[in-house]
């Protein structure tokens, strides 16, 4: 079964990071892997924890080690359906590892790599979400008008707080299966949590994710659609979301084709 998908992405800085000097501490990644069961779609965003001195520097570093995991897994046979808590909870080792030769290298500590993790791994016929921290990842089944939040952005007992990669002793990450056919699909970090999620009822603004994922389907792009991803990022810098927000803000929106 073909599983081919157009993706638009974009991270911005936030206002509170520009007024205060600090780069944008968001990082995401999107892609297709060629698996033995048909592609993947592999869709990655992590944040920065703002307290950490190195927190941009993490959350690259959560992105390309998810992802090159993910990618040598699924090129050596592996499919969506065999994951387990076993291979992801692998794979954040692994990723936890980069961390900390990075963090020797600089002479600090781990935890000032601080950064969640939020990953979508999208298959022919089925999915899954690994999560670790706050953002979220938002999914439509195919044919259905429906958007769920498989996983809910965890958050602490005080506010802006929430779990990392890096966090000792280690976080188990959140593995969720879809056995479900997805054909679209949003992640975002916590920057856009309060604009695109009802947090009384824990559940999506449905519009928005209708709205925002409408251009993606009406586009001709196969893959990225890299002049849709400027378009994106001039929206996340738009006074409109500013007003909102001011922290760093990552959206990437997938449409399968």
């Amino acid at each position: 079964m073909d599983n081919h998908w157009r993706w638009a992405g974009a991270r911005t800085i936030g206002t509170s990071h520009t007024k205060s000097g600090l780069p944008c501490q968001d990082f995401a990644t999107c892609f297709e892997i060629k698996g033995a069961r048909g592609n993947i779609l592999t869709a990655v965003v992590a944040d920065g924890a703002g307290s950490a001195s190195h927190a941009e520097a993490g959350a690259r570093l959560v992105c390309g080690g998810f992802s090159r995991a993910a990618a040598e897994y699924f090129k050596a046979g592996g499919a969506i359906e065999d994951l387990d808590e076993e291979i992801t909870l692998d794979w954040v080792d692994r990723v936890r590892e980069r961390i900390n030769v990075f963090a020797r290298r600089m002479d600090v500590q781990p935890r000032d790599c601080a950064a969640t993790l939020v990953g979508v791994l999208a298959g022919p016929r089925s999915a899954v979400i690994i999560h670790i921290g706050d953002g979220a990842a938002v999914v439509r089944e195919e044919g259905s008008s429906d958007w769920v939040v498989p996983s809910w952005p965890f958050h602490g007992e005080y506010a802006s707080t929430t779990r990392f990669v890096t966090d000792d002793p280690a976080v188990e990450p959140a593995l969720i299966r879809l056995p479900v056919r997805i054909d679209r699909l949003a992640l975002f970090s916590d920057g856009l949590e309060r604009l695109v999620l009802d947090h009384t009822n824990q559940t999506a603004h449905v519009p928005f994710f209708e709205r925002m994922t409408a251009p993606v389907h009406s586009s001709s792009v196969r893959g990225h659609d890299r002049e849709l991803s400027a378009h994106l990022r001039t929206y996340l810098d738009s006074k409109a979301v500013c007003d909102r927000t001011d922290d760093d803000k990552s959206l990437i929106l997938g449409v399968r084709l």
